[in-house]
């Protein structure tokens, strides 16, 4: 046995993170009744079923359940292995809605196979996500090499950006970028090479924007809800109204008005508007906190995971859930242009709701996989010298990857 792996500490199978648990199901429980408190007009009105919109939810979030459940009891260690087949698939899945996708609102963005409905832009994420951490892992401080280190993780993440602008899918595509930026910044990549690829950015995002004219409609209704709000701006004006109008404690649960077909998509990317009217501040306030806690509970599996690809796939599923959420909290209170997203574990099901589920389970398999304890500091020593520094972090992940290859 090398002195290196003789050095690293004794993996201690143990339970799942009971916080995260705690909070996925307590976001998923809140979800199912906003769900059926924001559809349930709708649902009437379109389907003659109250229920409608509910009993679907309630199917995706049973499948995301289970797995989860499967997720959490497979050692992460395994997605490694299948980085890029998982990678090629989904490439191929991107590449494929392009042409015999469904077309929904000029968009194609969806596979439907009977009542079914798959988008492949979701599984693309993870996908992202496990690749990027393998080759993390594998290069180590060669990240701080442009051509070797730097350079491939940024062509696959702009291959698939590419691939969902197609769509198009703007959002969703800021969303993969966010994500590659951040795992590139924890392995220490330099900032100089994360502020070429964000000036690079810029003119693309520019270009879609300014270029589209409905997204330009968009930042206007932005930029003035109020002078557009019988038009373009109708949708950010109407959730801002039921933000405001729901005050400290709101006006009691199931008793929004904006959800009367006043507030479009609202079991959907406004659902945060419905809880903001019916909750008030203190259902906002807590369902931000609950998303605060989420990400707090994913950066400490990642600080705690036994290896380098742990600590890079735990960075990577937490920072999809927290760029996603910001995303979405910023848009219902007017902080961001609308954007088509929806609100993790939250919002009404699908595919998103049951590939966000089985992410969680990957991190919650990191979490049972954690280190024995370390041993507490000598005394005299400072304090400093235990924090993680980028610079320690990068010989840290160097060793372990090294050790586990």
């Amino acid at each position: 046995m090398k002195a290196d792996e003789a050095a690293l500490p004794v993996p201690v199978p143990h339970r799942a993170d009971p916080v995260l648990f705690s909070v996925v199901l307590v976001l998923v429980g809140l979800g199912l009744v906003m769900v059926y408190s924001s559809s349930a007009v709708l649902a009437q009105q379109k389907m003659g079923d109250s229920r409608y919109f509910l009993v679907r939810d309630l199917v995706w979030v049973l499948l995301g359940l289970v797995g989860m459940a499967v997720t959490m009891r497979i050692d992460y260690s395994l997605y490694r292995r299948l980085a890029y087949p998982i990678l090629g698939l989904s490439t191929t899945l991107l590449t494929a809605v392009l042409v015999v996708g469904v077309r929904v609102n000029g968009a194609r963005r969806w596979f439907h196979v009977g009542p079914l409905s798959f988008q492949p832009a979701e599984l693309a994420k993870v996908a992202l996500i496990i690749f990027l951490a393998h080759i993390l892992a594998k290069k180590a401080d060669l990240v701080r090499r442009f051509l070797i280190g730097f350079l491939p993780p940024l062509l696959v993440c702009g291959l698939f950006s590419g691939l969902l602008l197609k769509q198009p899918d703007l959002g969703t595509a800021m969303i993969v970028g966010g994500i590659t930026i951040t795992m590139l910044f924890v392995a220490g990549t330099r900032f100089s090479f994360l502020a070429i690829a964000g000036l690079g950015a810029l003119p693309i995002v520019y270009n879609a924007i300014v270029g589209t004219p409905w997204r330009l409609r968009r930042i206007l209704a932005f930029l003035d809800p109020w002078q557009f709000r019988d038009t373009f701006g109708y949708q950010m004006a109407a959730s801002l109204i039921a933000v405001g109008s729901g005050g400290l404690s709101g006006q009691g649960l199931g008793d929004s008005r904006q959800k009367l077909l006043f507030l479009p998509e609202a079991h959907t990317d406004y659902i945060l508007a419905i809880i903001g009217e019916e909750l008030g501040f203190i259902g906002i306030g807590s369902v931000i906190a609950l998303y605060a806690l989420l990400i707090l509970r994913g950066c400490l599996t990642a600080a705690r995971s036994r290896d380098a690809f742990g600590l890079y796939l735990a960075v990577g599923i937490t920072a999809m859930f927290g760029l996603q959420a910001a995303f979405n909290i910023g848009v219902v209170l007017g902080a961001l242009p609308t954007k088509g997203l929806t609100l993790p574990l939250l919002s009404f099901g699908g595919s998103t709701l049951v590939i966000d589920l089985c992410a969680i389970g990957i991190l919650l398999n990191i979490s049972r996989r954690e280190p024995a304890p370390v041993e507490k500091p000598q005394k005299g020593r400072s304090w400093k010298s235990w924090l993680p520094g980028r610079k320690n972090r990068r010989r840290s992940t160097q060793r372990l990857a090294g050790a586990r290859a």
